[in-house]
């Protein structure tokens, strides 16, 4: 019961909607202009730690611009073995693990949407200046807007998970919040996946979401004392 528990709550498909914005208004703001049709500003470069949310944004951003039926390609840094085909708007992920070929692509598809009118969003693990990439390529990556993507505090994470939790009717208290952020991965899909688990193994065992609860879905043995 416990495995099926977890492997029956698979994450949610990411879109604009169910990305916490924390402290990234700003940067959720103009995403959600250019998923509509604006195009004021066409290339942008966003950068963070691990679990942030970058590669969130970037498939919420395809699937936004599919909502349109706008012609998107993908491109990921350690992974792309064709050239990109022309689209008008092209999202690249990982561009920190670009090897030397993909570099080269990825400056001419720069080249082709800045002359083209297409969109260009890109996403690595630090700013475009720290970049080891072919210098072209970075002066690029740099010239429109580049927006840190914050990671969310500790309170807007408790914060979405209660709302999660109230979403899915059931009740989440402090206590398991705190544990599971100190147990688990601390990025929010990771975090709310849990809690789908949760929810689904309370409703099978006929059980409120406690701690013993938590432990017994982890297979984790109870704590001494």
């Amino acid at each position: 019961m416990r495995q099926m528990a977890l492997s029956l709550a698979p994450a949610p498909a990411p879109t604009l909607r169910n990305f916490v914005h924390g402290r990234n208004a700003e940067l959720m703001s103009l995403l959600s202009a250019l998923a509509n049709g604006a195009r004021a500003e066409r290339f942008v470069y966003i950068w963070g730690v691990r679990g942030c949310g970058k590669t969130h944004l970037l498939r919420a951003m395809g699937a936004a611009f599919a909502e349109h039926n706008v012609a998107t390609a993908v491109f990921t840094g350690g992974e792309l073995q064709v050239d990109i085909p022309q689209c008008e708007v092209i999202l690249a992920d990982d561009v920190d693990q670009l090897t030397e070929s993909d570099q080269e692509r990825l400056f001419n598809v720069y080249n082709k949407q800045r002359d083209g009118g297409g969109v260009l969003i890109a996403a690595g693990a630090v700013p475009p200046a720290r970049l080891e990439l072919r210098n072209d390529l970075v002066t690029r990556l740099g010239w429109g807007l580049v927006y840190q993507v914050h990671t969310l505090s500790d309170e807007e994470k408790m914060a979405a998970m209660i709302e999660h939790a109230r979403a899915r009717g059931f009740s989440l208290n402090r206590e398991v919040i705190d544990y599971l952020l100190k147990r688990q991965a601390r990025d929010l899909p990771g975090l709310l996946g849990m809690l789908d688990a949760l929810d689904r193994y309370s409703l099978e065992s006929k059980r409120a979401v406690t701690i013993p609860l938590v432990r017994e879905l982890l297979s984790e043995p109870p704590a001494e004392g």
